[in-house]
């Protein structure tokens, strides 16, 4: 596996570790430079103030990361990558040269590859239809997607995506982007953003007493893909200059298409006139694949990886990862480090221990008290009050969600649950945890909710 390979698979086990909007703010762009004799290697990121805050708070993670794919690193630093993707080495670092490693030029500087970002539109090529499973749990959306095409701007606007963590919300609405992009032949302008850019394009712009530049970027285009809305919420000047941008789109007929991890009813930071705009078009959720999803979704990423799993294989990572599409990616990726290292077919035992070994590693920096403190934080009540022996109707979900979630999560046993939860019974435990399971995939309000308590759990 050589260093682009190894980082590649890193960055996918990262992803699943720290929040999305984290991921891309300080490691989505970051590039592993070399490997010393030492077991030291160099990681180079975008400037100094990521350098510091993946230093001080992923430094232990990257390392473990790194680890899990190879043994023989030791030791991780940091650089910054700066000026169009230019590195400086010191002296005493000299540039490196020769296949697979950085070129240099007369001022020491080596030149890393060219990212695939396409910088008038801020879409990856990699997000396509062609790439895009379809199954019961997106069909709708994927309808909606393919009407949107034919008739930009004129059938459902806006068109807002909504659905769990690693669920291919992204990968959706970057290949309508692509698809509008390509067959349009460019004549048609599509630009994406993350809401966080967003919010820092609007906080810089007044900064620097700029705002015309946020309007000509946002609102001189036909379609406006904007990922993860959920996040300006409560940012009383982004929400502003978004609402005005989202009615002069809106009534010049330009396409919006929106993507948040739950519904606008379910964003309490969000003003409420925006939300009714939001509700004013269509509402679509992506929830869980099921089974033979799952399946077609393994096949397609070994195909895009060029690489070949057997039937036996495939059907086991299915049925041990039910929720997470970018999870099953991850997974894949050990897998097939494991494969090219040992240059043996894995066993299904073998599966079974890294699938283990990754949901471990996931949730082992979470506690107990994290959790219940979750879910409390979420029904707004007393933590006390969720650990009593008080029956009372507002506490019976919260405290069966949190009973569910320290099995799903931490592997607890029934017995430690029941007495963490008000000295109860293990039978209390087993009942919640099951009566939670089976409800979660019929009930999607309950789905959300456990979505998102989650997400705030790994979040923080």
């Amino acid at each position: 596996m050589d260093l682009n390979q190894l980082w590649q698979s890193t960055l996918a086990e990262l992803e699943l570790q720290i929040s999305r909007p984290n991921f891309l703010t300080w490691l989505k762009n970051s590039r592993l430079i070399k490997k010393e004799e030492d077991g030291k290697v160099l990681v180079g990121l975008g400037n100094n103030f990521a350098k510091e805050w993946v230093e001080n708070k992923y430094h232990k993670i990257v390392l473990e990361s790194l680890r899990s794919f190879d043994e023989t690193i030791k030791k991780v630093e940091y650089i910054v990558l700066v000026e169009e993707k230019k590195i400086f080495f010191t002296e005493k670092e000299p540039a490196l040269s020769g296949k697979g490693n950085l070129k240099t030029d007369p001022n020491r500087q080596a030149i890393l590859p060219e990212l695939k970002i396409d910088s008038e539109t801020n879409l990856h090529p990699r997000y396509t239809f062609d790439s895009f499973v379809v199954g019961s749990s997106n069909e709708l959306v994927y309808a909606a997607a393919m009407a949107i095409i034919k008739d930009v701007g004129k059938k459902y606007n806006p068109l807002f995506i909504y659905g769990g963590t690693g669920l291919g919300k992204t990968h959706l609405i970057q290949a309508i982007g692509n698809e509008i992009k390509n067959f349009y032949k460019n004549k048609i302008k599509v630009k994406y953003v993350h809401s966080e850019k967003f919010v820092n394009d609007v906080v810089t712009a007044i900064r620097n007493k700029r705002m015309e530049d946020v309007k000509n970027k946002y609102r001189n285009v036909d379609v406006l893909i904007v990922d993860d809305v959920q996040f300006i919420g409560g940012k009383k000047a982004t929400e502003e200059e978004f609402f005005h941008t989202f009615n002069v789109l809106h009534e010049n007929n330009k396409q919006i298409i929106i993507s948040s991890d739950r519904p606008p009813a379910a964003i309490p930071t969000l003003e409420e006139r925006l939300r009714s705009r939001f509700e004013g078009g269509m509402i679509a959720d992506i929830t869980y694949p099921d089974y033979e999803m799952r399946v077609a979704i393994i096949k397609t990423k070994l195909q895009e990886k060029n690489a070949e799993l057997s039937d036996e294989i495939c059907g086991l990572i299915a049925n041990k990862i039910q929720r997470n599409i970018r999870e099953i990616e991850g997974i894949l990726n050990k897998i097939l480090f494991y494969q090219e290292f040992k240059n043996i077919e894995p066993t299904p035992k073998i599966i079974e221990e890294i699938i283990n070994n990754t949901a471990q590693q996931s949730s082992k920096n979470i506690t107990n008290n994290q959790i219940i403190k979750a879910v409390a934080d979420f029904y707004e009540i007393a933590v006390n009050e969720l650990i009593s022996r008080s029956r009372k109707k507002g506490v019976v979900e919260p405290r069966q969600i949190t009973a569910f979630l320290l099995r799903d999560i931490l592997d607890m046993s029934y017995p430690d649950i029941g007495e963490k939860l008000g000295k109860r019974d293990h039978t209390t435990a087993i009942y919640s945890f099951e009566k939670i399971s089976k409800e979660i995939n019929i009930n999607k309000k309950l789905n959300q909710k456990i979505i998102l308590i989650k997400e705030n759990i790994y979040k923080n």
